[in-house]
């Protein structure tokens, strides 16, 4: 275990109010980023299944002649200018972040280059946004819109982790030793969640939710792809269900084997939506709610692979 024991450093006075340690802000502020993040994965799935994407059809104004949506584009616009406005909400605690990290960005650099990394992106998501109403909701721009709020949902996951002590150089959290497999079984496990969701997108593609009833799609087999997208999971299912089988076996206590069993959990309600979805007709609800389980799933695979990476192995 490894704790920052260097003394305070000395601070200009226009900065003294801000934390010279991690105080309960910074670990608010990391909480709500990972829960802004998992929302905005929600919010752009509601633009997408209500076909409101196109519900401000121009960029980056909502129509040509106004900033904000209009009453006459009725619950569309409101929508997508709604998935508009948490970018927004997201950026401030971004911004939030860096300020309170002000006086540590030396000593918790770590701290420091995941807030920076969460709000540099926010630019980036607002130019594939725009292109993505600029190309009619092309399937692939969309799906790189998606991913890249996956990829944010793994930053948000370590930021948490770090700010709270839990992994890390500064870890603080005690973990029990894991047994020499434990590392590579679970960077496999967060290895294959990110090709089941990339793959989910390319099924999204081909699938009957555009975002827009005029909207292209990809042209691919939707069955087809659809069942190749089920082989990554698959392997998840066994990753978690042998991780839960080590600690269960070497009596592991602790947030690793907290972890795994809420990564077990989460895998599992994904797979029930999934196969629901696919034998029910793809209804838009549960589309929506396996948005939401991948969100999950990429922050609890990440969770317990940056927990093995942090734990001592026997």
């Amino acid at each position: 275990m490894s704790t920052d024991s260097r003394p305070p450093r000395t601070v200009s006075r226009n900065v003294a109010w801000l934390p010279v340690t991690v105080n309960k802000t910074v670990k608010r502020l990391a909480v709500l980023s990972l829960i802004g993040q998992t929302l905005l994965i929600v919010t752009g799935g509601a633009v997408r299944l209500t076909a409101s994407g196109l519900g401000c059809p121009t960029w980056p104004r909502c129509t040509d002649s106004s900033l904000v949506n209009t009453p006459e584009m009725g619950i569309h616009g409101i929508i997508e200018f709604g998935n508009r406005l948490l970018t927004f909400a997201l950026a401030a605690v971004a911004v939030a972040m860096l300020v309170y990290l002000w006086n540590l960005r030396k000593e918790r650099r770590d701290l420091f280059l995941l807030a920076l990394g969460l709000l540099a992106s926010i630019p980036a998501q607002a130019v594939i946004g725009g292109i993505t109403v600029l190309t009619q909701l092309n399937p692939w721009v969309v799906g790189l819109h998606f991913l890249v709020s996956m990829a944010l949902v793994v930053l948000a996951t370590l930021l948490v982790n770090r700010a709270f002590g839990r992994a890390g150089k500064f870890r603080v959290a005690e973990l029990a030793p894991l047994p020499g497999i434990a590392r590579p079984l679970m960077s496999a496990v967060a290895l294959f969640s990110a090709v089941a969701v990339c793959l989910g997108v390319v099924v999204t593609g081909a699938g009957p939710h555009a975002g827009d009833a005029d909207a292209p799609r990809n042209d691919l087999d939707w069955d087809l792809f659809a069942h190749i997208h089920a082989v990554p999971a698959y392997l998840v299912t066994a990753g978690a269900l042998l991780a839960v089988y080590l600690v269960i076996r070497g009596r592991i206590p602790g947030p690793f084997r907290t972890a795994v069993l809420m990564l077990l959990g989460v895998t599992v309600l994904q797979a029930v939506i999934g196969f629901t979805q696919y034998y029910n007709g793809i209804p838009a609800l549960l589309v929506a709610a396996h948005m939401l389980a991948a969100a999950l799933l990429m922050s609890a695979a990440t969770n317990a692979a940056d927990l093995a990476r942090s734990s001592p192995v026997k």
